[in-house]
């Protein structure tokens, strides 16, 4: 599964904290404004209520543009106690259609907490935390609510870089590790008891079908698409993106149950690839997506 990098014996201390109070079994170096809590800067507001007072997500990177769009937050932290992140993920090529994201709740008391141990971990607009000499890594955006406002950070390489990086100061390489120590903890929250999360809408993200040339790998018969018509909206990077919402919901799930990622989907008299995305309680179309990565 996607994991937070090196959690740590605190993390697990942490881990057995949380347990115990869920209710219920089950890139810059310096802060690049106040977005909210999703990222994005406006063009597409959550529903009132909606958005999270924790988000630890990672953005940029050495990826595909279809994996930026459709990259899932480590960590989504509701008010209401909604804890949503990605679940244990199948190890398998061609990887299943749907990626498996969990969603649990925790006590109001667990919410503050983590809201201010956030806030003591540097997670405020305008910190420092250098640029290390590191290629290619994501960023790690961290951003929460508190009662002056939405404070978010966006820092280099924070799983990668190396402790004695010659290009980070002490006060930088300071910052870096109680931020680190932080999400080492946050770390712990994936993978906990939980119930699969069910969207109340999807994104599709489409591009023209291709078959594989891996050897042994066969693609699946093509499938009828039961969504709203692909591509869907093309953006700058040539993809197309259709957000599914209502019934259609419903239809689509059913049918990528047992599809994977080499499915050919047929809409429009065209076949596609299609690259499924949950959208979260915060998000409500595509645009949403753009945000993220």
């Amino acid at each position: 599964m996607t994991r937070l990098r090196g959690i740590s014996a605190a993390a697990a201390v942490f881990l057995l904290l949380f347990g115990a109070a869920c209710a219920g079994s089950a890139g810059d170096a310096e802060s690049t404004g106040a977005p909210s809590p999703d990222g994005s800067t406006g063009s597409d507001p959550a529903a009132a209520g909606e958005a999270p007072v924790l988000r630890v997500a990672h953005v940029g990177g050495f990826i595909t543009p279809e994996v930026t769009l459709s990259r899932i937050p480590l960590v989504s932290l509701y008010d209401d106690g909604r804890l949503i992140t990605p679940g244990p993920q199948i190890m398998i090529y061609p990887a299943p259609a749907l990626p498996s994201v969990q969603v649990t709740t925790v006590k109001p008391e667990v919410v503050q907490d983590l809201v201010r141990q956030a806030t003591a971990a540097g997670v405020r607009n305008g910190t420092d935390f250098g640029r290390p000499n590191v290629a290619d890594a994501p960023n790690t955006r961290v951003t929460v609510v508190t009662a002056e406002g939405t404070q978010s950070v966006e820092v280099v390489a924070l799983g990668e870089a190396m402790p004695d990086d010659p290009a980070l100061t002490a006060a930088q390489r300071t910052a870096r590790q109680k931020l680190s120590a932080f999400v080492e903890q946050l770390g712990a929250l994936q993978g906990t008891a939980g119930a699969p999360y069910e969207p109340a809408a999807l994104a599709a993200i489409a591009v023209p079908w291709k078959n594989t040339d891996e050897p042994g790998i066969s693609a699946p018969p093509a499938r009828e698409w039961p969504g709203p018509q692909l591509p869907g909206d093309v953006g700058a990077a040539g993809l197309g993106c259709a957000t599914v919402t209502g019934a259609d919901v419903g239809e689509v799930l059913a049918a990528a149950k047992d599809a994977n990622a080499l499915t050919p989907w047929t809409s429009g008299g065209k076949q596609w690839t299609v690259t499924l995305r949950p959208l979260l309680p915060d998000e409500a179309s595509c645009a949403a997506l753009g945000s993220q990565g």
